[in-house]
């Protein structure tokens, strides 16, 4: 191999080279910047680019994304100074590639060492119950805090989200004893007004059957007043004899009902049979007519048979 030839292969990877370091392709999601000289110069968007060689150079390759970014877990002192343990999530975008390259050093741990703070300075100002019931206010406190304070980084920060909020084990216990009291003392006052609901109900329903019982014995005490002075008007004229016969007559339906019930076997008749038939002969002849005939019967009911 002369010297010329050993020239040429030299100068042809030499130009190799040369057009590898000018010759860059960005893939999609990335934006690169360009330095020359060490100075900022442009950006190189997704796809084919050329530079100079051995003068410009590629500074940092962002992600302009949305990237979610992990707080690790701390623990917050409350404003009622109790302790709880929190951690969370961070969802930002890079809008201006130079600002997130050169406007801070370390964009990532910069953001999250903010959003650590932040937690701090929200959660600081409320107490234990408001932090527990509260993470949407603070989500939204958040998202206020780091979106304007990332602006100067060129970052815009679209959403925070706190995935755990835990008050230490010993305070869990005491929280869990307090609900169970204040369920067994809302179980306890619902169950009283149960009850008394059901005395009342009860109460309402024994005063209403009484005031039916009530008004039930007023009617037929009506009916028996009524009844009363109708036989009395009907034997005005007659006297004692023909209360007599009413009575007599009363007696041997009552008699008859007894005899013909099918669960009485054996009625026995406390009075003297000689007494009420004498009082029953005595009220035929009373009511005996001028004729000799005593008054007929009611329909429906057996002649009255002397001897």
């Amino acid at each position: 191999m002369t010297g010329g030839q050993i020239v040429l292969i030299v100068l042809l990877l030499l130009a190799v080279f040369t057009a590898a370091r000018g010759i860059r392709t960005v893939p999609q999601g990335e934006v690169w910047t360009v330095q020359r000289f060490g100075a900022f110069t442009r950006l190189l968007q997704p796809g084919l680019n050329f530079i100079i060689p051995y003068v410009d150079a590629i500074g940092r390759r962002m992600n302009v994304q949305e990237v979610v970014l992990d707080i690790p877990e701390q623990s917050v002192i409350t404003k009622d100074n109790a302790s709880v343990a929190v951690d969370g999530i961070v969802y930002y975008r890079v809008m201006d590639p130079a600002k997130a390259a050169y406007a801070v050093q370390n964009l990532e741990q910069a953001l999250t060492a903010l959003t650590m703070t932040n937690i701090r300075s929200v959660i600081g100002e409320m107490d234990l119950d408001a932090t527990l019931s509260g993470r949407e206010r603070i989500n939204s406190s958040l998202l206020t805090i780091l979106d304007g304070a990332t602006d100067p980084w060129g970052v815009k920060v679209s959403r925070v989200e706190l995935r755990k909020v835990e008050p230490p084990e010993n305070l869990v216990r005491a929280m869990n004893l307090q609900m169970t009291a204040e369920r067994e003392r809302r179980a306890t006052l619902l169950k009283a007004e149960g009850e008394k609901a059901a005395l009342i109900l009860a109460a309402e329903g024994r005063r209403e059957s009484a005031m039916r019982d009530a008004e039930a014995r007023e009617r037929l005490a009506q009916a028996e007043a009524t009844a009363t002075r109708a036989v009395a008007e009907a034997a005005a004229g007659a006297g004692e004899s023909a209360l007599r016969y009413f009575i007599a007559d009363r007696y041997v339906k009552a008699f008859e009902a007894m005899g013909t019930n099918p669960a009485h076997k054996l009625v026995v008749v406390p009075m003297e049979a000689a007494g009420l038939a004498g009082g029953i002969a005595q009220a035929l002849e009373l009511l005996r007519g001028p004729g000799g005939t005593p008054p007929a019967p009611p329909a429906g009911e057996r002649p009255w048979s002397r001897g």
